[in-house]
């Protein structure tokens, strides 16, 4: 049985606040994760994702974000956490830690050394068997861009689809026609199994596509916007789609620029987290530097344009 009952519409991958002098925010985390857990359309909360800066948080601290996190949310929405490690045992470890802190499921990240060396197919079930099995959590098959050598086939992620305690996928391939391919593979041996979008960069053109929800970091700073977006994709209204589209893409482009997220990228969204007044602090973590004046220039610029509100800091 799923440990969470519902994938099927809008989970943020979270941000977390820093102070200055680098230390977890730990009241702005609950706060804000409180803020974002009631935004519509929000179905769970994702920790330990690349918005949340995870490769630069220790085993204990991301346990701590996850704990922070769940507790704050206890009866709103579940969380989900990230696991990001190179080896099963290390895998395991997390992913029994981040079961201990609260998380009712698991959005498993490829190795990285993957990202060097590529894998083999035997490798990709070994280690998501092992994580499910020792966890009895659902997990989140996090798919990485089709031109990295971590790329999942797709008649590899059919595979994966059918192992029972895969519940959903992260979809992040970011060329649309293998994006495409991957979403019908996978339709066809498990329908039930959710498909989420993770593309920031371009939420219309991957949500139009047929997928059912969006597991994105920009969910931190637009949730609304990316509700609405949804929405209008949900009820088959193109135009009402692209209208919302419009709003977002000048705070998008901000953030992304023309390219996939990046570290840099994470630090203008906190940027504009804290000019729109949702969070306090949009300190980033070294080697991150935090935005340049003429990036904060024209995150100004792109709220003003989106017509956003600013509102009292979560």
């Amino acid at each position: 049985m799923p440990t969470i009952s519902n994938y099927k519409g809008i989970i943020p991958a979270i941000a977390v606040p820093f102070r200055d002098d680098y230390g977890i925010d730990e009241e702005a985390l609950h706060n804000f994760a409180i803020w974002v857990a009631r935004q519509r359309r929000v179905v769970a909360l994702m920790t330990n994702g690349h918005t949340g800066e995870v490769f630069s948080l220790r085993p204990h601290e991301r346990a701590q974000v996850t704990r922070i996190t769940a507790n704050a949310v206890k009866g709103i929405c579940p969380v989900i956490s990230s696991v990001v490690c190179e080896g099963i045992d290390e895998a395991v470890d997390h992913a029994l830690v981040a079961k201990e802190a609260g998380a009712m499921a698991l959005d498993v990240m490829p190795p990285h050394h993957w990202l060097r060396f590529g894998f083999k197919r035997d490798y990709c079930f070994d280690y998501f068997s092992a994580i499910g099995e020792a966890t009895g959590l659902d997990l989140i098959i996090h798919v990485y861009p089709a031109w990295t050598k971590s790329s999942f086939s797709s008649e590899l992620l059919a595979e994966l689809a059918q192992l029972p305690f895969v519940q959903a996928f992260k979809i992040g391939t970011r060329e649309m026609n293998k994006y495409c391919n991957d979403l019908a593979a996978i339709r066809a041996v498990e329908p039930s199994k959710a498909l989420l979008t993770c593309h920031d960069e371009y939420l219309l053109a991957s949500m139009v596509q047929g997928v059912d929800g969006a597991l994105v970091g920009f969910a931190s700073l637009v949730p609304e916007l990316i509700a609405q977006l949804f929405d209008a994709v949900d009820a088959g209204d193109l135009r009402a789609a692209e209208m919302v589209q419009r709003k977002i893409n000048p705070l998008k482009d901000a953030v992304y620029g023309l390219g996939e997220p990046t570290s840099d990228a994470h630090a203008r969204m906190k940027a504009a987290m804290v000019e729109l007044g949702i969070i306090q602090n949009g300190t980033v973590r070294p080697p991150t530097h935090a935005p340049s004046a003429p990036e904060r220039a024209f995150i100004s610029a792109a709220i003003e344009k989106s017509g956003l509100n600013r509102h009292l800091a979560a």
